[in-house]
């Protein structure tokens, strides 16, 4: 590479820099601003309660634990098959 071309490119760039502050300097007075509508704050509030809820419904878990424990959890043998058929169809289609 030419050390030549290198310093027209340096010195093409350097032009340039200074171009673009000079139009920066004219944009300040110019003032950008946001405005989010009524529905977007409302939505960033429900996307805000629904990721603090808690996943685990802690009285389903409750009951199932109590039922579990004293023997009296039973599974309809029907109801498993009904449900282990319909996750497979799920997963087939």
């Amino acid at each position: 590479m030419r050390v030549e071309a290198y310093n027209q490119v340096a010195q093409i760039y350097k032009t340039s820099k200074n171009v673009g502050a000079s139009k920066t300097a004219k944009t300040e007075t110019n003032r950008d601003e946001v405005q989010i509508s009524s529905f977007g704050r409302d939505y960033q509030i429900a996307k805000q309660a629904v990721a603090e809820a808690s996943d685990i419904r802690e009285d389903k878990v409750a009951e199932l634990s109590t039922k579990v424990k004293s023997g009296s959890y039973d599974v309809s043998t029907n109801a498993f098959a009904d449900k282990l058929l319909e996750r497979y169809r799920s997963f087939m289609l």
